[in-house]
């Protein structure tokens, strides 16, 4: 049997990032907090917790945590139909992985809409849309928008829109850099900003239109709004989405490399079935401020 206190205080440092926030939320001492890990971690012989600033949870933890989740899920369902069971339901945080630009772009409108009618919480963890799956299936989140349409075991698919990006730079670097046309021995050759070393999206637009991933001196940003800027400050080129710099465009301070060179990235929302019901206000959000901001 699941030492059920014990795993609470396993969730509750995760969720707080430490072990003394996490026993002021518990109504505990600090040491009673420890105690419980620390024993349950000797009894299932597996550390559940890396202690650092923050405390995170360790792949095994996040498992233990999305359980605790589904039984507060389950529990808060249960209180609806019988009140007399117990307290109020309490807000539950929902663990969900959103790629970046989605997150910079359409994501929070369905957000915003989502707490505005609920009492839950969210948990927005950032990664690349083709790694947010990896969160889903290794149990360290519930819900997640992913450009994977395979479904994750035990969990729905719900295809979103295509998110669509444009190669941009300021007119000075093109100047600079393409003066005699944009060419794969140019592009070789010309800077190029890259979000981190799991974003493909420069690549893709290279293969696509020059068939080649051979591309210029690199530099990293890990920020949708500061992509865009480097693209002004004449850093580098790169891929943005229409919404952050539609209006940079239309101005002329950016300027695409080859003009109607788009590329659509296919966005899903994958959410586990067990907790399809708690997800579903979050579910019915996504989906709306995903037929205005995505392409169909």
């Amino acid at each position: 049997m699941i030492d059920y206190p014990a795993a609470h205080a396993v969730a509750m440092v995760v969720q707080t990032g430490s072990f003394e926030r996490a026993a002021q939320k518990l109504n505990i001492t600090q040491s009673a907090v420890s105690q419980r890990v620390r024993q349950l971690e000797e009894r299932l012989g597996a550390v559940l917790i890396e202690r650092g600033t923050p405390c995170i949870a360790t792949e095994k933890g996040a498992w233990l945590c999305r359980h605790m989740e589904l039984v507060g899920s389950l529990e808060n369902d249960l209180l609806t139909h019988l009140p007399s069971l117990g307290d109020t339901a309490k807000p539950l945080t929902l663990d969900i992985a959103v790629n970046a630009d989605s997150l910079a772009t359409w994501f929070m409108p369905a957000a915003a809409a989502f707490a505005a009618t609920s009492s839950n919480v969210l948990n927005i963890i950032i990664d690349d849309q083709d790694f947010t799956h990896d969160w889903l299936r290794r149990g360290r989140v519930l819900a997640a928008v992913t450009s994977k349409a395979e479904p994750i075991i035990g969990c729905d698919v719900i295809r979103l829109g295509k998110l669509r990006y444009h190669a941009t730079a300021s007119p000075q670097f093109y100047q600079r850099h393409f003066s005699q046309g944009v060419t794969a021995a140019a592009l070789a050759h010309a800077p190029v900003v890259t979000f981190n070393q799991k974003d493909q999206l420069q690549r893709d637009w290279l293969v696509t239109n020059f068939g080649t991933t051979v591309s210029g001196p690199t530099h990293f940003i890990p920020s949708s709004h500061g992509f865009v800027k480097a693209s002004l400050a004449h850093m580098g080129w790169c891929l943005n989405p229409t919404a952050l710099v539609h209006d940079h465009l239309a101005s002329g301070r950016l300027v695409e490399l080859i003009p109607g060179a788009t590329l659509d990235v296919d966005l899903y929302w994958q959410v586990g079935r067990l907790a399809a019901k708690q997800f579903a206000g979050l579910t019915e959000a996504v989906k709306q401020a995903a037929q205005i901001g995505l392409v169909r």
